[in-house]
């Protein structure tokens, strides 16, 4: 582990602590706290009786779907808007009208229309998705080197090779990037959504647990979501730098 790793994790450990001592010496009787200690007992039986690892698998597959979905679209649509001038400016009225929209208000519609389970959660989950990328790979296409665009007009490429064989290489460092980002959203949406109404994944166990006053467990699964994101945060930023290598520490977001 290099010295860097080891820096950033003294402070988490060093509150942990502190937060242990402070739970015995006051001896917590709460339905919101928690000692570190019974947190990581509630954590170990979660995953002793499975309920976690199911409420994960629940969470992780609306949030994947919802994430290609909503990234395709918005890369179809960045693309487009980055390429064809009148085809933004046609748009641009009706982009900034709905990317205000937060996700969670299509909540009574999507119930509505879907109903509980994971369709309406990853229709929810893409929509968040949608506007990151689509507003990074509109400025990724927009910032491609002029001259590499003269160049495909004078090979005589087809607009889908142009794009396939030109735009697509030159932006995707950037794009990439917009796709680190909207994971993350994915996962916070796909959660949220789980604990404001629908009844599965790591959402719905953070619910069962608040009505079950269990604040170990519920503080469990808090605990588990942020490893989650951040071991998904740690793996696509090693494949962004495997990938693209110099390129990928432009404008890196961590």
């Amino acid at each position: 582990m290099s010295s860097e790793r080891v820096k950033a994790l003294v402070l988490p450990a060093a509150l942990l602590i502190v937060l242990e001592v402070w739970a015995r010496s006051v001896e917590i009787h709460s339905d919101a706290l928690a000692a570190p200690s019974a947190i990581l007992m509630a954590l170990v039986g979660a995953f002793a009786d499975g309920s976690i690892l199911a409420a994960t698998r629940d969470t992780l597959i609306s949030a994947c779907a919802g994430l290609l979905l909503g990234s395709a679209l918005g890369l179809a649509l960045g693309i487009a808007l980055g390429l064809v001038r009148p085809f933004d400016q046609l748009m641009a009225v009706t982009i900034e009208a709905l990317r205000p929209i937060p996700s969670i208000a299509l909540l009574p519609i999507a119930l509505i229309a879907l109903g509980f389970g994971y369709r309406m959660e990853i229709v929810i989950v893409a929509f968040a998705c949608v506007w990151p990328i689509l507003i990074l790979s509109r400025a990724a296409v927009r910032g491609i080197e002029p001259r590499l665009i003269e160049v495909s007009r004078a090979l005589r490429l087809t607009p889908r090779d142009r794009v396939r064989k030109i735009v697509i290489p030159a932006a995707l460092p950037r794009i990439f990037l917009a796709f680190r980002l909207a994971a993350g959203i994915a996962l916070i949406v796909a959660v949220t959504v789980e604990i404001a109404i629908n009844p599965l994944g790591l959402g719905a166990g953070i619910m069962i647990a608040q009505q079950a006053l269990r604040p170990d467990l519920m503080l469990a699964y808090l605990v588990w979501i942020g490893l989650i994101g951040y071991a998904l945060n740690v793996g696509l930023l090693a494949a962004q730098r495997h990938l693209f290598g110099p390129a990928a520490m432009v404008g890196d977001i961590r």
